[in-house]
């Protein structure tokens, strides 16, 4: 059994299509997760082999009655309540990446999963991107059928968003106002090259418990000045600035022309990526 087997990356495409040779899932918001199993041993790791932690997620595969397994799937972002489980590339002593992509999902159809392990089902809609859209997913994942499971970003996987996403760096923080508790809005960028730029603010995708446990947090990196050395628009009252080591996910609608995100709403708090992967994504 490998160490390690690279996770297969989806292409993003701005088409939108269907057809018989493609199945279709829902694209999950969450962390990519990659399950090892050697026979009671389990180990979670990120899609950059980052050793994850998740007791309720390695327990339910520790349970499972097969010796070897490597799992591919998706952990809710709150990182225990589910583990969307969309691929398997390794069988008791047998690689399965070279199967064509129905008998990989007859296999974890075979499988016993217990919570909070699930399969990610199918989609039979005509048109699954418009449930997307109506359901608030951030989108869906077209496969083709036959395909394997390549160790690179592929064409076989294509993913169709509803709304832009990307990962950005937390550099600050505003005071909560009024009612609010915690923080007010996070104050975020991305690298180009050496300079930290500045992106806008966040306010929204909080709850009451996020705010205060994300103020503990910031509190402990609090720094003097702004670490942003690309920096238009900033605010000069209420601020505080941090040291960039947090990582958050985003969703927002567009770049405005002033390069800055238009709508964002908070998605999460990444914990498999370091600030300085964090660049503008296309």
């Amino acid at each position: 059994m490998p160490e390690w087997l690279d996770p297969m990356a989806a292409t993003l495409t701005e088409e939108r299509f269907a057809g018989k040779d493609w199945l279709f899932e829902r694209k999950f918001d969450g962390i990519r997760l990659l399950a090892y199993k050697r026979g009671r041993k389990v180990q979670l790791f990120s899609r950059n082999r980052l050793l994850q932690d998740i007791p309720a997620i390695e327990k339910a595969i520790a349970a499972m009655p097969v010796k070897e397994l490597i799992l591919d799937g998706e952990v809710a972002w709150d990182r225990h309540s589910t583990y969307h489980v969309f691929d398997i590339l390794w069988l008791d002593g047998k690689s399965t990446t070279a199967l064509p992509l129905e008998e990989r999902r007859a296999l974890l159809k075979k499988l016993k999963f217990s919570g909070p392990l699930r399969r990610v089902e199918l989609l039979d809609e005509d048109e699954p991107w418009e449930r997307a859209r109506k359901e608030g997913w951030e989108g869906v994942i077209a496969k083709r059928r036959g395909s394997p499971y390549e160790h690179r970003r592929s064409k076989h996987w294509l993913k169709m968003k509803i709304e832009a996403s990307q990962e950005l760096v937390v550099g600050g923080f505003t005071d909560p106002q009024g009612a609010r508790v915690g923080l007010g809005a996070l104050l975020v960028g991305y690298y180009d090259g050496d300079d930290l730029v500045f992106a806008g603010k966040i306010g929204t995708g909080f709850d009451s418990k996020m705010l205060i446990d994300l103020r503990a947090r910031l509190n402990k990196i609090e720094i003097a000045k702004p670490p942003f050395t690309v920096a238009k628009g900033l605010p000069k009252l209420r601020a505080h600035w941090v040291k960039p080591s947090i990582v958050v996910q985003v969703s927002f609608i567009e770049w405005t022309v002033n390069n800055k995100l238009r709508h964002p709403r908070l998605i999460g708090v990444r914990f498999d990526k370091t600030a300085r992967e964090v660049v503008r994504e296309s």
